[in-house]
């Protein structure tokens, strides 16, 4: 099955309308992050749906040490994301921003075959939604078509260029797709490992609507947990809550209303 051009050209769309209107990743073999300097991929057709190769997740990057993948990816409910919404609707500022900042972030994976590591197979390459907005106008192009097509698609050259040489910072990722067509590979075997990809939930937790409740709950309560854990948690905690008790009464005043608990 070929890639559905019409969806890509609808996804852009809407994409660049936000635009106007207005990302961590597990530790893992299957996640391929691209270096300083220049490399080369080709997206390949995500086999669990292959008219879309791109993959859109929602994370939670500042509930905690660690991220955590948001429901409203599957389109589930998410309790942080009703709690940042309450929050957003207490009529102060300050928490209008800490409401914003618990709010869940698109990162987008693609499966792609690297370049000088063939033999590794297929891995998910993540990126913001910058380079997604550029490949999708490739796509969308009828001069390049479907660039992920295995036989007359085309490579992606990927330069990183470090904070030091851009001034801003972070990394500034880059994308040129190249000018020829070519077929991802001629070994049975490389081609083979393109059918044995994994579902990105194999990769990616896919939490529960309780277990992130408890998650949040943790989070806001840090003194419930270890020493360990309490450390860290009031040093996050204390960054949504500007150091503040009102703040934090608030929250905690926000938290128990949403789900019905005393105070």
């Amino acid at each position: 099955m070929a890639i559905n051009l019409d969806s890509i050209k609808n996804r852009l769309q809407s994409l660049q309308q936000q635009s106007t209107d207005k990302g961590s990743k597990r530790a893992t073999d299957d996640i391929w992050k691209p270096e300083v300097g220049t490399q080369q991929v080709r997206i390949v057709p995500y086999i669990h749906n292959k008219e879309n190769p791109f993959i859109e997740l929602y994370f939670h990057y500042n509930v905690g040490k660690r991220s955590y993948l948001s429901p409203i990816t599957f389109g589930n409910p998410d309790p942080i994301v009703e709690f940042a919404e309450k929050l957003k609707q207490t009529g102060s500022k300050e928490d209008w921003l800490n409401g914003r900042k618990l709010e869940p972030k698109m990162r987008i994976y693609a499966p792609v075959i690297v370049r000088g590591q063939e033999d590794q197979g297929v891995k998910f390459w993540g990126f913001g939604i910058q380079v997604y907005q550029e490949l999708l106008s490739y796509i969308a192009d009828p001069d390049y078509g479907d660039i992920t097509d295995p036989v007359n698609g085309r490579d992606i050259v990927v330069e990183v260029r470090p904070p030091a040489d851009t001034g801003k910072s972070y990394p500034e990722t880059n994308i040129r797709i190249k000018p020829n067509k070519t077929q991802v590979s001629d070994n049975k075997d490389i081609i083979a490992s393109l059918k044995n990809q994994k579902k990105i939930t194999e990769i990616f937790n896919e939490y529960t609507y309780d277990e992130l409740k408890e998650v949040l709950e943790k989070w806001l309560n840090p003194e419930e947990e270890s020493e360990v854990a309490t450390d860290y948690t009031e040093t996050t905690a204390s960054s949504a809550s500007n150091n503040t008790s009102s703040t934090k009464n608030q929250i905690e005043d926000a938290f128990a209303e949403l789900f019905n608990q005393d105070n």
